[in-house]
């Protein structure tokens, strides 16, 4: 049966208002996996999700990392479910019988910023060597690192011997140098909009399976990815949707989407398929582009993203994920719904649980082996 195109609906137009019955989870309140659960096959390829008029290429193999909450499982293990707040010290317990693993920066705006100190304040005791830090303006950098660790030239980082290399820049980055990363070490995607190109995809897929190095993608600020990856791959996964709202001044908009203004106190600017979305957003549509690639079977083209400006949000970013399975004996299906708040400056891109969450996932994809193909960390 063939699928029906979902529509684009570009702003402005006056969004409903956010209900106040949400319900708010709190960090540990889903139960924890049983370990052979997270053996399923998370990262299968599904060729029914629909692809650009025209396109060959298939939805790469994706798979889910439990890691950050349950990483010796992921590594092969057998132990249950650890909370996140113990993987520091598990960490600090591997670190001591490994050698240490060389990071790279690339990018150093807030994110790249606290990265970049967590790595000179704890990176030794936990196993990391910070090895270079690389900005567009390298202006940015003096002062605050040491001159030794800044890269002038992003062409040159196989001379520092990264094991591992950290974008947190823009996905023009990962366009444009993903492929070539991978030719000297695993990559960490701070920017995965940039995957909704199908040609970028292919490349770093290829280029992934040519050096034998993996690509991590970090879940940002997207809630429940390891459920809805387990979902997907059990084939329970119909319909997925992430409306991500904030004040006006957060978003960092391109294209046809700049000149849309707001109509109200809360106004929907796009809502539609996700890789529609990227190219004019790039630095608001990554939580989108994690569900996405977190749901190969519904990928870019039929996850659902809705981009909100709400005037009254002047120091928050609040996303809500709505999703829901096929109707059931007696009609009903399964539906679950978050609403995630989280604390952010006027005007930040990046909320401040999400820098959090981003360091979390920089020590997930350190302690997983170097296996090829594109996995959520």
């Amino acid at each position: 049966m063939q699928r029906r195109k979902q529509p684009i609906q570009w702003g402005p137009h006056r969004a409903p208002e956010t209900s106040s019955h949400h319900t708010q989870c709190p960090q540990d309140s889903h139960p924890r996996p049983h370990p052979a659960n997270l053996h399923s096959p998370l990262g299968r390829c599904c060729e029914g999700g629909k692809l650009g008029k025209g396109s060959r290429v298939k939805c790469p193999k994706i798979s889910g990392c439990p890691g950050l909450v349950c990483v010796r499982v992921c590594c092969g293990g057998s132990q249950q479910a650890t909370v996140l707040g113990s993987q520091t010290t598990r960490f600090k317990d591997m670190a001591d019988d490994r050698v240490p693993q060389r990071v790279g920066v690339v990018g150093y705006g807030r994110l790249g910023q606290s990265l970049v100190s967590h790595l000179l304040t704890q990176g030794p005791e936990l196993g990391l060597e910070l090895v270079f830090v690389w900005n567009r303006d390298p202006g940015r950098m003096a002062g605050s690192v040491p001159p030794s660790l800044q890269l002038q030239n992003l062409t040159a980082l196989g001379e520092r011997h990264p094991d591992l290399v950290v974008e947190v820049a823009h996905p023009k980055i990962i366009q444009e140098s993903g492929a070539q990363i991978l030719r000297h070490a695993n990559l960490l995607v701070g920017s995965p909009s940039a995957l909704a190109d199908q040609a970028t995809e292919q490349k770093l897929l290829e280029a992934s399976h040519h050096w034998n190095h993996a690509v991590f993608v970090a879940r940002g600020a997207l809630w429940g990815t390891e459920d809805i990856s387990r979902l997907d791959a059990a084939g329970g996964l119909q319909s997925l949707r992430v409306t991500m709202a904030t004040h006006p001044d957060g978003f960092r908009l391109e294209g046809p989407l700049a000149a849309v203004h707001s109509s109200g106190p809360r106004t929907v600017l796009y809502e539609g398929p996700v890789r529609g979305l990227c190219p004019f957003a790039p630095r608001n549509s990554n939580t989108m582009a994690a569900a996405a690639l977190a749901a190969p079977s519904l990928g870019f083209d039929r996850v659902i993203g809705v981009l909100v400006a709400d005037l009254s949000l002047t120091d928050m970013h609040v996303v809500d994920v709505d999703l829901s399975g096929p109707p059931g004996p007696t009609g009903q299906s399964f539906a679950v719904h978050t609403h995630r708040k989280n604390p952010a400056q006027p005007g930040a891109v990046t909320g401040s649980a999400t820098v959090t969450t981003f360091w979390r996932s920089l020590l997930g994809c350190c302690q997983l082996p170097s296996r090829p193909g594109i996995h959520l960390c």
